[in-house]
């Protein structure tokens, strides 16, 4: 249930947005840029870091809403089980491991970053800007599963399912913004 008390019942992200359209356009413009903006990460990949991040949150509404717009984009469903149990034997490609490593334990534990973690991404062949877009998309995780905590959006898991995989795809971060915008304040 929403926190925000102008917000009764079951609460989906949409509705916050359309509650505080401006800021929520702003913050939409800028996870687009991270998402779907140029990038060595292709949109698919972004999207498995930045759902892989809300799972190792705990973010229910991230991670059951990201994932079926990876999996739209070209991950395969499968792959999320074998992350959530080891990414080492994971299926996913060998140079993502070493992204998949370090945005969890930014995550997880942000005190301990260590150069060896960084130069990890390089070994994998990955160069600086996939470094710096690793974290900006572990950062936009972080920042939207506290957002989505904090005010309370609470919805099933089939929900935010539905909302990641007719949303998102069709529409992208910039589109929901454009919406946003339009709408009267």
């Amino acid at each position: 249930m929403s926190y925000l008390r102008s917000i009764q019942g079951e609460t989906d992200f949409p509705d916050v947005f359309r509650k505080y359209p401006r800021r929520s356009a702003l913050i939409l413009r800028a996870l687009d840029d991270v998402l779907r903006g140029d990038s060595p990460f292709s949109v698919a990949e972004r999207e498995l870091i930045f759902a892989y991040v809300s799972f190792q949150n705990a973010c229910h509404y991230c991670y059951e809403s990201h994932k079926p717009v990876a999996t739209a984009f070209g991950i395969d469903e499968v792959v999320f089980e074998g992350l959530i149990k080891d990414i080492d034997t994971s299926s996913i490609k060998d140079d993502l491991k070493p992204v998949l490593k370090y945005a969890k334990k930014l995550t997880l534990t942000p005190a301990k970053m260590i150069q060896a973690d960084a130069d990890a991404i390089y070994d994998a062949g990955w160069d600086e800007q996939a470094f710096f877009d690793t974290v900006s998309v572990c950062a936009m995780a972080n920042c939207f599963n506290r957002f989505v905590d904090g005010v309370g959006v609470d919805v099933s898991s089939e929900q935010a399912r539905n909302t990641g995989a007719t949303l998102l795809p069709k529409m992208g971060y910039g589109g929901l913004a454009d919406e946003l915008e339009k709408t009267p304040v």
